[in-house]
């Protein structure tokens, strides 16, 4: 790799590092007065405390803040700033156990609160007991991740002969040497940093389960996946959480430290033995030995919320298969899914005292005519399957026969309308020019044909009295049975008259 794309390449991880919520809280210009009130607030704990009462207190602590002069305090009410710190993925409301509505830190906030914890405290820089630590965590990981089996076993007996011989040493009366007061104080400091890290850890794993059970019944509402489907990915998704992460790992390790009730009980009496040493009263303050006391009840409390929010999960999908039915796809319960659906986008975005007025009941719908029979699904009986026929089996049919089945033949009755009009008697209509024709050419469709030509030349139906307005059409059908139609009376014009003369006029007449 090219130095150009390296520095490239670290700008942008560097850059992504920088837009995450635990450096935009600390970049920003109000970063100490939002510190500050997290910490008053919730404490080391990261207990969830009621909406309302957490906005009264924001809303007390920035009074206490506008006296000074030099303070950088937001503008807003507290439920305003509440929101505000909800978008930049600081606060998280959710709701606890008994239905009321809290709001949590957010293992980015967290994670921010415990960097400005640790730079408050005064560290040592380079010490014995630091390197020592450095020292006994690379031989301990070293014993436990080696793959050769002698060198394994190798350091296990180096360690078992340095610890006997210090039993020994002690037990034959020898000076106890004791631990210097840097030693203890850089002792207690990173003792301090692994506990202030556990909520932020514990956070997270809880707002992955969070993550998943909203990701759940978002697939529950959209309803494009089997139900099956989305309970395995679930299962599958939580098992990777437990093993695949490194906040699960710490959980599960957690876990299986609080069950063992003989460690639980040692890690008590280590921690009394350290916080009472003689060297702790100088060195440690009230609220450092609290938090030191307190660190069983803080990886129980951390135990506690993620059971919880695993817990949900867990009734949200036994709630969903117990409530499913066969009728789902119902008109009622589609049009429920799609309120509730509409809902919560509609709360995403407003707060939790905005209203909206809404009818209760829908408008009563007015029907003049209610359907007697209803829809049977019996009904919707498939067709007998059509077998394929036998071609040798279909009927022998002649050129005259289909042609005698088709459509008017229109050259033919052009022709012959055209002959008619020519000779020295012209005849009167259309009636009596069908009613001379042969019999081929007496079909009902032949009828059509013959007013299709009329319409095309432009003859207008003749004026006459309401009794003469129609006239017999004796249509012949090609298997030789009869039918009449009445058909408005339509005249042929004389070819040898003016256009605008009437045809039953002569032109002597008109002379």
């Amino acid at each position: 790799m090219s130095e150009g794309s390296y520095i490239a390449s670290e700008l942008a991880r560097v850059s992504a590092a920088f837009a995450r919520p635990t450096l935009t809280l600390l970049h920003q210009r109000q970063a100490p007065v939002v510190i500050t009130i997290f910490r008053a607030a919730f404490g080391r704990d990261n207990k969830p405390i009621p909406t309302a009462r957490l906005h009264t207190q924001v809303e007390e602590h920035l009074a206490v803040f506008r006296r000074d002069p030099g303070a950088d305090v937001p503008t807003g009410s507290g439920r305003e700033l509440c929101q505000r710190w909800m978008r930049g993925q600081w606060l998280v409301r959710s709701l606890d156990e008994s239905g009321e509505e809290v709001y949590a830190l957010t293992s980015h906030a967290q994670q921010a609160l415990e960097l400005v914890k640790n730079l408050t405290r005064d560290r040592a820089t380079l010490s014995e007991h630091r390197i020592a630590t450095i020292l006994t965590t690379v031989r301990r990981f070293n014993s436990e991740a080696n793959p050769d089996r002698s060198s394994r076993v190798g350091i296990l007996n180096a360690e078992i002969a340095r610890l006997t011989a210090e039993r020994d040493r002690l037990v034959d009366g020898a000076d106890l040497v004791g631990a210097t007061e840097d030693f203890m104080l850089e002792g207690y400091t990173e003792l301090m940093s692994l506990v202030s890290a556990l909520p932020s850890d514990f956070a997270r794993v809880e707002e992955r389960f969070a993550t998943i059970r909203s990701e759940i019944l978002a697939a529950f509402r959209a309803e494009d996946r089997p139900a099956g489907e989305v309970i395995d990915d679930y299962l599958a998704r939580a098992d990777a959480l437990m093993t695949a992460t490194h906040e699960g790992r710490a959980f599960e390790g957690a876990f299986a430290l609080l069950r063992d009730d003989a460690t639980v009980t040692q890690l008590r009496e280590d921690l009394g033995d350290l916080l009472d040493h003689p060297l702790s009263e100088g060195l440690l303050g009230e609220a450092d030995r609290a938090e030191l006391r307190g660190t069983v009840r803080l990886v129980r409390d951390g135990l506690d919320r993620v059971l919880s929010q695993r817990s949900r999960v867990t009734a949200t999908l036994k709630e969903y298969i117990v409530s499913h039915d066969v009728a789902r796809d119902r008109e009622l319960e589609q049009t429920l899914r799609q309120v509730e659906s509409e809902l919560m986008t509609w709360m995403a975005t407003t707060g939790p005292r905005a209203s909206i007025d809404l009818p209760l009941l829908p408008a009563r719908v007015s029907v003049e005519h209610l359907r007697e029979r209803f829809h049977d699904p019996a009904d919707d009986r498939l067709p007998e399957p059509i077998a394929a026929p036998d071609p040798d089996d279909a009927p022998r049919l002649t050129l005259e026969e289909l042609k005698a089945q088709g459509g008017p033949q229109l050259s033919v009755l052009r022709g012959r309308l055209d002959e008619a009009r020519a000779q020295v008697v012209p005849v009167g209509s259309m009636g009596s020019f069908f009613g001379a024709l042969e019999p081929s050419l007496r079909r009902p469709v032949e009828i059509l044909g013959l007013l299709h030509l009329a319409a095309e030349l432009g003859w207008l139906e003749q004026e006459s009295e309401p009794e003469e307005q129609g006239e017999a059409y004796a249509a012949v059908r090609p298997d030789g049975t009869r039918r009449t139609f009445d058909v408005p009376r339509t005249p042929v014009p004389d070819p040898d008259l003016p256009p605008d003369l009437p045809p039953d006029q002569s032109v002597e007449d008109q002379q």
